[in-house]
């Protein structure tokens, strides 16, 4: 099965897309993991990603949507995949929908995370992340065994600039009006299926196996 899960920052997108993924052996795509890794590796798209994020600009739509069909050819993305808060504006839906029809890949579904405002604080506030390998914790809800330790590989973790109180504001306004649209965009398309983004880790979990079991109607034209 191939979805996109859908939300503000905060709804627990990424956090249910890997467990999502690792329980059922589908791929987890994150576009952030898809440039660090480019980087890192130096590929071409990495190499032409790395003069923007070194200027301080933010990586063009095709270059993304380039990272993002290069990752959906590879093996571990026949059994399925979650695309993991992208696409993030209508245009980058619409030229992944083109490139979708390229590649004969139609979607089973867009799950959109419904999350409530003081909820999403809470959790950016207690977001940790890892320096090394980008695992994500939550000082609350999904703690590391040992205080600033990464469980996976024991690299630092720190708090993001975008996670701090000060600047979550900020960051939901550039949703509301960049990425609420595409609400209206897939379900137009008889894609979009709903879910609350406020349940627990455990709770949203089981509520996702129940959407997957009856998925939206519609593909990716």
């Amino acid at each position: 099965m191939r979805w996109v899960f859908l939300g503000p920052p905060g709804a627990g997108k990424g956090t249910q897309a890997e467990k999502l993924c690792r329980d059922r052996n589908w791929a987890h795509v994150s576009t952030g993991d898809l440039l660090r890794e480019a980087v890192a590796n130096k590929t071409e798209l990495g190499v032409k990603a790395a003069r923007f994020m070194n200027g301080g600009k933010l990586v063009p739509d095709d270059l993304v949507v380039s990272l993002v069909a290069e990752r959906l050819k590879e093996d571990d993305c026949r059994e399925g995949f979650v695309l993991d808060g992208f696409p993030r504006t209508v245009v980058q839906a619409e030229m992944l929908e083109q490139t979708l029809d390229e590649l004969d890949i139609k979607l089973d579904g867009v799950l959109y995370f419904a999350t409530d405002r003081d909820v999403i604080i809470e959790r950016l506030s207690g977001r940790r992340i890892c320096r090394d390998c980008g695992a994500n914790y939550h000082l609350t809800n999904i703690p590391p065994k040992r205080n600033g330790v990464c469980d996976r590989c024991g690299g630092e973790l720190y708090q993001r600039d975008d996670d701090k109180p000060e600047t979550v504001d900020k960051r939901l306004e550039v949703y509301k009006q960049e990425t609420a649209p595409l609400i209206s965009f897939y379900k137009e398309r008889g894609l979009l299926r709903e879910l609350s983004g406020n349940l627990e880790v455990e709770a949203g979990a089981t509520a996702i196996r129940a959407v997957l079991e009856t998925p939206a109607q519609g593909q990716v034209r």
